[in-house]
């Protein structure tokens, strides 16, 4: 519980920084193509935050294993797919892109462990 709420508020905290780093000093360094995949990236990790923060509650309620995957999940998939697109868009080098969606699959099966452990919650 405590490290997906942990790890939700810290994550959370470097998704304003990192957002205000592109809407602020990166959009003058790169182009507006890479700008997007850096938003992207940003929006993307504030949506699974969000997401690791109600894992902590949930996990507080009522605990579960498929519950503490879905945490894991949801932080690989951010330090993948958000992580990978701010360096494709900070270096330019497109062969990091091709990573990208393996963080898009951890997204995937973090929401599908959620699912499940809510169609199997009792209350």
């Amino acid at each position: 519980m405590k490290l997906f709420l942990t790890a939700g508020a810290i994550s959370g905290a470097l998704a304003v920084i990192f957002g205000a780093f592109g809407a602020h000093l990166l959009k003058q360094m790169i182009t507006p193509e890479m700008l997007e995949v850096y938003k992207t990236g940003v929006d993307y990790q504030f949506y699974h935050t969000f997401a690791l923060l109600t894992v902590g509650i949930l996990m507080h309620l009522a605990p579960s294993k498929i519950l503490q995957w879905s945490g894991y999940l949801f932080i690989g998939g951010i330090v993948i797919f958000s992580g990978f697109l701010y360096l494709l868009a900070l270096t330019g080098i497109k062969v990091l892109g091709a990573i990208v969606p393996i963080g898009g699959v951890l997204f995937i099966a973090g929401w599908i462990c959620l699912l499940v452990h809510i169609l199997k919650a009792k209350k």
